[in-house]
């Protein structure tokens, strides 16, 4: 049965409300406002929570109606977008909520806000006032690191710590034009801290990033970092700090550093080191969760070594607006605006705001699988980092390129070498996907990765699909899986079309699809010539088509 467009099931962007017993408007006006405090979606009313459509009451089919009542309902007042559905005889109100950029409640003073609980299930829960600044933050209403810390006072701020912020900036060859300015601006340049009634007063950022142990423990109870090493079910390292950030973070490189490995790739005339764990990838993931994670939530950073994998997690899931299909072309946008400046300006962080890129880089030049940020959810960020031994055949050949280029290889082309190395064969679209951008933006890298030698092109037009080349598969020993993939490719596929059509009587151009893993074109073209050299034959029509043996 035809559902027009209503999904299946329940989702974090979809609500599902019953009206067989006449929904109370008091129940659908709090779930647009669920909706509106969170991504914003779309409510189904007439349809029961397993998905079954059971249609609407009659003063429930007055879609104008529906709108109007929300709009007065709410405060400040939410403007959605109604219109009816037929499915099956059975009438369904689509009920289309927008993301509010302001803390929308109902007339009532009740706040809720979407969350996916334990079990993967949506529900609407309480929207705490302890979660109000976060949520503003997210939108960029307001920043939390640049506001006064209540009851801190300026003493909170350690002479010593400041005298570490300097010399990092030296270090780290930060914002120097800083140097020049006495204590007093220096507070005022960084946001460390605000004048409030006469009296200078330190920000969440001060207090953060040269505050006193005690003053940070006292007044800043969510900030804490945990590094940890585990080997197997053993912890052999398991410190807690609630140290100032510049000291925490100095402190948390010296012990990765200390566990990093190394060994040498002979690489023409020059040596290069080949780390275990990629300095820079892991720099820039620290600080991303330094900067980015929620201060006003309970938990700490954790920072795990376990095994092949390295494993940075912080509170507070991903800002507004980023998500795991748009995290390398998203722009950046931070939790804590005033932090993240500050942590760039002292020059610990990098200054573009592309550091996703840099932990990309850092894993994917190694031959290593990219960063896995999988397990991220709305009450967390991690990024899961492989350790794993190198592929230096990989690493030698993204090397020679970059030496001919003059320069390093730019991320989009490192992400195609990989995702080609990973699936063998893929389409500018499957392409696209990995580098969350279009087909043309695909294309324009595979034409320099073309021209370098390193990718090579099968087939024409749509039916175009890309491997890596002859001379990187021998590069990396595996000319054999070059020939496989290339050279016998028609005459497997064939011979896998026609042992399937012996197991099951007939074959489907989806079964052809899935089976060559190929294009839907380069599967309809392949069928073709299969019937038109009178292998096989065409029974039905559309999407009735199958192919039985001739």
């Amino acid at each position: 049965m035809s559902r027009h467009g209503i999904p299946e099931r329940e989702s974090l962007h979809v609500e599902f409300k019953s009206d067989a017993k006449r929904l109370p408007d008091s129940e659908l006006v709090l779930a647009a406002v669920c909706l509106a405090n969170t991504e914003g979606g779309v409510i189904y009313l007439g349809v029961e929570d397993d998905g079954t459509i059971t249609g609407l009451r009659p003063d429930h089919q007055d879609t104008t109606g529906i709108a109007v009542l929300i709009a007065n309902k709410t405060v400040p007042p939410l403007s959605v977008r109604s219109s009816l559905l037929e499915v099956a005889g059975r009438k369904v109100a689509k009920v289309e909520v927008p993301r509010s950029t302001r803390l929308v409640a109902t007339s009532g003073g009740t706040l809720q806000r979407r969350r996916l609980m334990a079990d993967g299930a949506p529900a609407c829960v309480p929207f705490l006032p302890h979660e109000f600044a976060t949520r503003e933050s997210d939108l960029g209403l307001a920043d939390v690191s640049a506001l006064p810390v209540a009851g801190a006072r300026e003493d909170a701020l350690d002479p010593v710590e400041r005298q570490r912020l300097r010399q990092a900036i030296e270090r780290y060859k930060g914002d120097r034009s800083l140097l020049t300015l006495d204590d007093a601006q220096l507070d005022g340049a960084l946001g460390l801290s605000r004048t409030q009634d006469g009296n200078r007063v330190p920000t969440l950022t001060g207090l953060l990033l040269i505050g006193r142990e005690d003053a940070i423990r006292d007044h800043v109870p969510t900030h804490e970092v945990a590094f940890q090493v585990l080997s197997g079910t053993s912890v052999r390292v398991n410190d807690f700090y609630r140290w100032p950030l510049i000291r925490l973070f100095e402190r948390v490189e010296e012990q990765f550093h200390a566990r990093v490995e190394e060994r040498e790739l002979q690489a023409g005339l020059y040596r290069v080191p080949v780390p275990n764990a990629d300095p820079g990838a892991f720099r820039e993931a620290f600080l991303n969760a330094l900067a980015h994670r929620d201060y006003t939530r309970l938990g700490a950073i954790h920072v795990r070594w376990s095994g092949e994998v390295l494993t940075v997690s912080s509170p507070g899931g991903f800002v507004e607006g980023v998500t795991l299909q748009n995290l390398l072309v998203v722009e950046p946008r931070p939790r804590n605006p005033r932090l993240a400046d500050a942590i760039k300006r002292v020059g610990l962080a990098e200054r573009t705001g592309r550091g996703v890129d840099l932990i990309f880089q850092g894993l994917l030049r190694y031959g290593r699988p990219a960063p896995d940020y999988g397990r991220s959810d709305a009450a967390g960020v991690a990024v899961d980092m492989s350790c794993r031994e190198a592929d230096l055949g990989f690493l030698e050949i993204v090397l020679e390129h970059e030496k001919r280029l003059g320069g390093p290889l730019a991320i989009d082309g490192l992400i195609v070498l990989a995702k080609l190395r990973e699936v063998r064969r893929a389409d500018t679209a499957e392409l696209g996907v990995a580098l969350q951008k279009d087909a043309a933006a695909a294309r324009s890298t595979l034409e320099s990765l073309l021209e370098a030698g390193l990718v090579q092109a099968h087939g024409v037009k749509k039916g175009r699909t890309y491997t890596l080349s002859p001379a990187v598969y021998k590069k990396l020993g595996r000319t054999a899986a070059y020939v496989r993939q290339v050279g016998f490719d028609k005459l497997q596929q064939e011979q896998l079309i026609l042992k399937l059509i012996e197991q099951q009587g007939s074959i489907r151009r989806r079964d052809v699809i899935d089976l060559c893993r190929l294009s839907a074109d380069q599967a309809k073209r392949l069928l073709s010539a299969l019937v038109e050299r009178g292998v096989l034959r065409r029974e039905g029509a559309d999407k009735s088509t199958v192919y039985e043996r001739a």
